[in-house]
């Protein structure tokens, strides 16, 4: 799946078959449905999970909770805004 479309899915009700953990959070989150985001990769333990795992508490505004997350990611994903991390995120997971 390409980034355009991804942008395009999410005037769809229903994200489309097929997409990763972390790509479907993201793709909630991008629908401003924070907790079903969450509930997509908060027993996931992979990397990749933890990254989006720990954007959607900083986004929630719990910092501490976000810093515990991305130290057990172990990739440097934060970015100085949301937006740009969700970018980031979404780069890295459609490659």
């Amino acid at each position: 799946m390409t980034h355009q479309q991804f942008t395009a899915s999410l005037s769809a009700p229903s994200p489309p078959q097929g997409l990763s953990p972390q790509l479907l959070a993201l793709w909630w989150d991008a629908k401003g449905n924070w907790s079903q985001a969450h509930a997509c990769v908060d027993d996931l333990e992979t990397p990749a999970a933890m990254a989006v795992h720990a954007y959607l508490h900083r986004k929630e505004g719990v910092q501490w909770n976000a810093d515990y997350w991305y130290r057990r990611a172990g990739k440097q994903y934060h970015r100085p805004t949301l937006e740009a991390e969700h970018q980031a995120l979404l780069q890295a997971f459609l490659s």
